[in-house]
């Protein structure tokens, strides 16, 4: 069970996953920013399309608004998605059970708590550098700070609805190694099909867990949840705000993510293969 925990493909699955999900959000940043403020944001300033409230951004606070907070969160991204990769993968090696979407959402939940509880307080840094209010020169000393302040209970808040929210990576997984398992069983799953495919399991988790996404952003962010409500009553609707941006952000960046990743994965193991040959 160690060795199968500690494995060299279960490392190589790790750096490909935190490899393409760096790439892939660093490609996509802008619609994550524009996100960011139509979820946390109570005022009426923020309407319009993704693309209008993007010029619009531009245009008010310069283009370097819509990178604000790159750097920590790619740092942030990327040590997430290796402690996601690493234990997905890790426990699926372990696992007695055949490959199924059942054992895929099982093993996705569990790698997702397990991300959770480690990298919480790095993404409540990050919700928090993107607002303006906020302005640590770093990650680092957004941590800090914020430690000092608010101590862990505002490290790790929100961190109720990101357990809850371990269904959006669980989701993507499962559908993302069910059409994977699919179409391999029919031909050849190369790197298009993962692009697709990624696409398609990014898009039903974002949409099915949206709403928990609204509220996690909000408390990751120190705001009110009262006027958030107050909108829900009268307008239903509210519960979806920024969700056309969120989806062009995460589909996008999840379809470059598993490419990525898929491409990485293999080259390793094929250099790999190749040493091993030589010696």
């Amino acid at each position: 069970m160690t060795s199968s925990l500690l494995s060299y493909e279960t490392l190589t699955h790790a750096i490909a996953g935190a490899t393409g999900s760096v790439v892939g959000m660093a490609a996509f940043y802008p619609l994550d920013t524009i996100r960011s403020r139509l979820q946390v944001d109570d005022s009426k300033k923020l309407h319009g399309t993704t693309l209008e409230l993007l010029i619009k951004l531009t245009k008010e606070e310069g283009i370097e608004a819509l990178y604000h907070g790159l750097g920590p969160v790619l740092q942030s991204l990327s040590v997430s998605n290796f402690v996601y990769f690493y234990v997905f993968h890790s426990l699926r090696r372990v696992s007695s059970a055949s490959p199924s979407a059942g054992r895929d959402l099982l093993i996705g939940m569990v790698a997702g708590s397990v991300n959770v509880l480690l990298t919480s307080p790095l993404w409540v840094v990050n919700t928090r550098m993107k607002l303006e209010k906020n302005s640590y020169s770093s990650l680092l000393e957004g941590l800090f700070t914020l430690f000092q302040k608010e101590g862990v209970k505002g490290l790790w808040s929100g961190t109720l609805p990101s357990l809850l929210l371990v269904s959006n990576p669980a989701i993507q997984f499962m559908v993302y190694e069910s059409l994977k398992r699919k179409i391999m069983a029919r031909g050849k799953f190369d790197i298009y099909s993962a692009f697709a495919v990624g696409a398609v399991a990014k898009g039903i988790a974002t949409t099915l867990t949206y709403p928990l996404q609204l509220f996690q952003s909000r408390l990751r962010a120190g705001t009110s949840l009262k006027p958030l409500f107050k909108d829900i009553k009268k307008h239903p609707g509210t519960l979806f705000r920024g969700l056309e941006a969120k989806l062009l952000q995460t589909i996008m960046t999840a379809a470059l993510m598993f490419l990525i990743y898929e491409k990485v994965f293999r080259l390793v193991l094929t250099i790999m293969r190749v040493k091993l040959k030589k010696h």
